[in-house]
């Protein structure tokens, strides 16, 4: 495997089954950056902000791309989302909404916060494998990063 872009690929899942199709899937894909697994929304603000656990860790220095799922405990995927988009040092940082969820206010609500996509998880095992494949390849492979704040 080969590291497509710098950085470290921050899963943001709280379905065990989820989590290991999609750390698969982007293995499949090629994709060989380090992975980061945050199971509820708290513990994901913690690591983008270098609180808690990840006491220490910069924040300036985010993750060359988020997959953040909606329905989250203790804190849910909307809220983290605006919480990154609020503080100047994540502001940029790419962050793609992957969900189950394809209700309208769901999807409305996560471009108004900035997500930079939104990308329903298909609930067919190839058809998840696949997307989340794609996913990887788009961000960390095509797609042009903001450079990281200092």
């Amino acid at each position: 495997m080969t590291e497509s872009r710098r950085g470290t690929i921050l899963l943001v899942e709280d379905n065990p089954d989820d989590e290991a199709l999609a750390v698969r899937a982007l293995r499949k894909g090629n994709i060989g950056n380090p992975m980061v697994v945050c199971r509820d929304g708290s513990e994901a603000l913690n690591y983008i902000f270098g609180r808690g656990q990840y006491e220490g860790r910069n924040p300036a220095e985010y993750p060359a791309i988020t997959l953040l799922d909606l329905k989250l405990p203790k804190v849910d995927g909307l809220t983290v989302l605006e919480r990154i988009r609020a503080d100047e040092r994540t502001r940029l940082m790419p962050v793609v909404v992957l969900t189950s969820s394809s209700q309208e206010t769901d999807i409305v609500r996560s471009y108004q916060l900035g997500a930079n996509s939104y990308v329903r998880k298909p609930v067919e095992f190839k058809e998840f494998m696949d997307a989340v494949s794609q996913l990887g390849l788009y961000w960390l492979h095509l797609s042009e990063s903001p450079p990281e704040r200092e």
